[in-house]
């Protein structure tokens, strides 16, 4: 083992069993890897799935000064006891938390990954803070990851930091696997009891909330079925308690015939769905690097995106998808028309749908990307114990 530490951390586990699956194993035989996240059985359960040590340190997910003072505290601790080379945080609190208390203790390597901001959407004081919260993680990492070109134009020309940043590959940090999202046998046994030959199917994976655009999207395909034969299948969980969509959506969802909400699915169940369907929407008002659209791309769909972050770099117009404004059921209606209409372009963009994911995005490569960035900012401080 080499004398070379790093501690992966994320708020919660659940985002580094996300964002890091099967990498901390893979890190773990050239490094000694430590993750650390808030405690719980998450947190258990990626000991024993990657088999390396973690340090469960509790951290609110919203702001709160007397917690978060408290779990800064605890990662002094933590990282004085430790001395770790390497710190590296994903997601927006751990960022915050984890960047202070390693330029605190002086770790020598601090890396901060932004998958997406909230603040650009945001307004009056939340957004201030937000872009704070975002300014102070950038002043302490020595080093800063944005998923995507996209984040990073926003981190520089909102004034959040001035610091050299590299996007990893063609961005995205997790990659897909491409063995999984096949249209493998048992998978289209599945999708032949969803798919109506009879109707072109749009499909739509996501949290079932404004600002995915779900609004948009209800008017837009409202308008549609009318004079054209078509469906709309949602995958999702509703939120209550945040960021709710319009009662007139909620009505539409409900009544529409034409609307299919099958509730939230996973795994090949999932890919089912994506097999049955005629394209992918998401007409949301922010991204990061959204997963549903590598998701279905590699499952051969044509996708219609809002020129946000994230989508406007996996989609390219008129190749393998259509792009459009946000928040314009407008253009999302005339882009589902076209997608519809044009059987010729829908047919071109089925057969390269999958390629371009799989060139840019597959998961082998997208690791490799982040493993040499490592392997370089590490190389001085390799040295064998």
């Amino acid at each position: 083992m080499t004398s070379v530490s790093i501690i992966r951390s994320a708020t919660i586990a659940d985002s580094l069993g996300t964002f890091c699956r099967d990498m901390l194993h893979e890190l773990s035989s050239k490094y000694e890897v430590i993750a650390l996240s808030s405690p719980g059985k998450s947190l258990e359960e990626i000991a024993e799935r990657e088999g390396v040590r973690t340090i469960g340190v509790q951290m609110a997910l919203h702001i709160s000064p007397l917690k978060d003072l408290l779990s800064l505290w605890r990662l002094v601790r933590v990282f004085r006891k430790e001395h770790p080379t390497m710190v590296h945080s994903i997601t927006p609190k751990a960022g915050l938390l984890c960047m202070v208390a390693a330029k605190i203790t002086k770790v020598p390597i601090r890396i901060h990954t932004f998958t997406g901001l909230v603040f650009p959407t945001s307004t009056g004081l939340k957004r201030k803070i937000l872009m704070m919260i975002d300014a102070i993680t950038c002043k302490c990492a020595t080093h800063i990851i944005p998923e995507g070109e996209g984040v990073k134009n926003d981190l520089l020309q909102y004034g959040i930091t001035s610091k050299p940043m590299h996007v990893l590959g063609y961005g995205n940090i997790r990659g897909v696997d491409m063995n999984f999202y096949n249209r493998r046998l048992e998978v289209m046994e599945k999708a032949e009891q969803i798919r109506d030959e009879r109707r072109f199917t749009f499909l739509y994976v996501g949290r079932i909330v404004r600002d995915k655009g779900v609004d948009e999207l209800c008017e837009a395909f409202h308008w549609l079925v009318g004079p054209y034969l078509a469906r709309l299948i949602i995958i999702g969980n509703f939120e209550e308690d945040l960021d709710l969509i319009s009662d007139v959506s909620k009505n539409l969802i409900e009544e529409d015939d034409h609307i299919e909400y099958v509730g939230l699915k996973k795994g090949e169940e999932l890919l089912a769905y994506y097999a049955a369907a005629d394209c992918f929407v998401l007409p949301s008002y922010r991204e990061g690097f959204p997963y549903t659209v590598l998701e279905a791309g590699a499952m051969g769909l044509p996708c219609i995106v809002t020129d946000v972050n994230g989508s406007r770099e996996i989609i390219e117009e008129g190749v393998n998808g259509l792009i459009i404004p946000s928040k314009d059921a407008v253009a999302l209606y005339d882009a589902m028309m076209k997608m519809m209409a044009d059987v010729t372009m829908h047919s071109r963009m089925v057969s390269v749908a999958r390629k371009m994911i799989a060139d840019r995005f597959e998961q082998g490569f997208v690791r490799k990307c982040l493993y040499d960035f490592y392997d370089e900012i590490l190389t001085p401080y390799n040295i064998d114990e």
